[in-house]
């Protein structure tokens, strides 16, 4: 299947969904290309996940932003890689650094960048210490395990429904809650 195969199909994945989310965060490493960074040389062609290109155009021809979070030692040649695919100008913010933490700097420079909340944010990752992480920061996260395709797409959108519609269950619930502690004390 060709890049525009994986995005017609990746289109039609999205349109079984009533919200997306605002902004789609992707690690690099074995999520976008098959291999680590710093074991390559910027003088080689780079390949990516077959679906990869497929879903990153229909991300942005449906309008949702893009971005990268990874901690690789070696930024220089990532960038040098995301220019040879011709995708580097796709993503709105490009948080690539060596950091002992999973993620979770990445992250906070994403959305001070963005100003999207977490919430709105899904996240693809090869690694479980960083899903784990981000997961608590209130990102969807998905843990793909063979790089991204069209199933962990339909996995990360699915789950990030499930989450959003928890959410406006848990404010509704709130809204209730103090509804009826105003009204008590007023009986008061």
């Amino acid at each position: 299947m060709g890049d525009d195969a994986v995005k017609e199909e990746a289109m039609e994945i999205m349109g079984q969904f009533q919200v997306l989310p605002r902004l789609v965060v992707f690690d690099l490493d074995y999520t976008l290309w098959p291999f680590y960074c710093e074991c390559r040389s910027k003088c080689e062609m780079p390949t990516v996940y077959h679906h990869a290109k497929g879903i990153l155009y229909a991300l942005k021809d449906k309008g949702v932003d893009v971005a990268i979070a990874s901690r690789s030692p070696t930024p220089d040649i990532a960038n040098s890689f995301l220019d040879k695919l011709g995708i580097k100008s796709m993503f709105i913010a490009q948080e690539i650094f060596s950091s002992w933490t999973h993620k979770t700097d990445h992250f906070q420079r994403i959305n001070r960048r963005t100003g999207v909340p977490y919430n709105e944010m899904l996240f693809f990752d090869d690694e479980d210490r960083n899903i784990g992480a981000v997961s608590k920061m209130g990102v969807t996260s998905i843990l793909v395990g063979d790089g991204v395709n069209l199933g962990a797409l339909r996995l990360g959108l699915s789950k990030f429904s499930e989450n959003l519609s928890s959410i406006q269950r848990n404010k509704q619930r709130w809204r209730k809650f103090s509804q009826k502690l105003s009204s008590s004390k007023r009986d008061h």
